[in-house]
């Protein structure tokens, strides 16, 4: 059986109807950039997550790196962030003139560890910067004491985790913004690329507008020499399509995850630790296998479609060797070489997931 790793057709089948009108109401609207769409968007989405200010970018990237630059933060100050990450989050910190301090991460939820983060903090320490990660929120509690008691900022990167709670608040609304990619595999996908950053803080908020289309403070007049970062209408048409399902969707996620875990309980897979006071949103299903290359190798023979994310860590990455660790990071350095994505998605059907399993179980004991 052919397994793929996203249902991105699936998708559009269930849903074919809604898209086309939206696309066909904004082609002929003949207005395609920053119009009623995109104030809609920004609109709900922000309500959607608990925050009250929400502006449409170019793409999660773009999110994070006008967020950190809408903190003032630059050179000479520092930010501390995770390396079991996607490079767009280091990324950012590094296009501010900033410095990335990468710390480690838990070894049962695999997110940013507290306890390094705070090993971390220096003097120059301007902002925290959690990374989400494959839909499971950071332990944020003990985040925003530490930003509380040394005057940093938060800046969630929550590109994974559209949906996703921690203690029952919308993660991306904790922070001072929060920071959603809107990439099509997302659980919230534009087709085509796509971003938003969600604040509580109207400065902020002003702040990333003026960022965001030029340095424009006025139709004419730039206060900053920036470049653009924009949601378009059709993305935005398609996403207000989108957005009411994001629930229902994420909850199918659950499903399969749970499925996933039960069954698997009694393999030599290990799976990802869920906290009990979050909503994880299964944004990716990791295992971790210590003959990880050999299984995927197997379930490709058999037609089941997996990635790993991430193989190699920020801090060993050639672009980034001029960011090495203050510290050790064997979790981090661990965690690569053992991690495997398995198909997850809300159209992702009951034989899918039984094949998938039945594969692993075939694998391990040679079949």
């Amino acid at each position: 059986m052919e397994v793929p790793f996203v249902g991105l057709t699936q998708e559009y089948e269930s849903l074919s109807q809604e898209i086309d009108e939206a696309i066909k109401e904004v082609l002929n609207s003949g207005y395609f950039v920053e119009g009623d769409h995109v104030n809609q968007f920004e609109s709900e989405f922000s309500t959607k997550v608990g925050a009250k200010y929400g502006i449409g970018l170019n793409s999660g990237s773009d999110a994070l790196t006008l967020a950190l630059r809408a903190l003032n933060i630059g050179e000479g100050d520092e930010v501390i962030t995770v390396s079991h990450t996607f490079v767009s989050t280091v990324n950012a910190i590094v296009k501010n003139n900033a410095t990335p301090v990468l710390v480690d991460i838990d070894p049962e939820t695999l997110v940013m560890d507290p306890e390094s983060v705070e090993e971390a903090i220096t003097e120059d320490t301007a902002a925290i910067l959690p990374v989400h990660l494959y839909g499971h929120p950071v332990d944020m509690d003990p985040l925003v004491e530490l930003a509380e008691e040394h005057d940093l900022a938060i800046v969630e990167d929550a590109s994974q985790a559209h949906g996703a709670t921690y203690k029952n608040q919308p993660v991306g609304s904790i922070g001072d913004i929060g920071c959603f990619s809107l990439y099509p595999t997302k659980n919230l996908g534009a087709y085509g690329d796509g971003g938003i950053a969600v604040t509580n803080d109207p400065d902020i908020e002003s702040n990333l507008r003026t960022l965001h289309d030029y340095g424009r403070s006025e139709k004419y007049e730039f206060e900053r020499i920036e470049n653009h970062s924009r949601l378009d209408e059709l993305q935005a048409a398609i996403l207000l399509k989108k957005l009411p399902y994001l629930n229902e969707w994420n909850e199918r996620r659950r499903e399969r995850a749970i499925w996933y875990t039960h069954e698997l309980l009694d393999s030599e897979v290990e799976t990802q630790s869920v906290s009990s006071d979050v909503s994880h949103v299964f944004h990716l299903f990791i295992i971790r296998y210590s003959k990880r290359d050999a299984l995927q190798d197997f379930l490709e023979s058999r037609g089941i479609s997996t990635l790993v994310h991430y193989p190699i860590p920020v801090h060993k990455q050639p672009a980034y060797s001029a960011h090495k660790p203050r510290h050790n990071l064997p979790v981090t350095e661990r965690i690569a070489d053992e991690v495997l994505s398995l198909p997850i998605h809300p159209w992702l059907q009951d034989e899918e997931v039984q094949a998938v399993v039945s594969s692993i179980a075939d694998f391990e004991s040679g079949r």
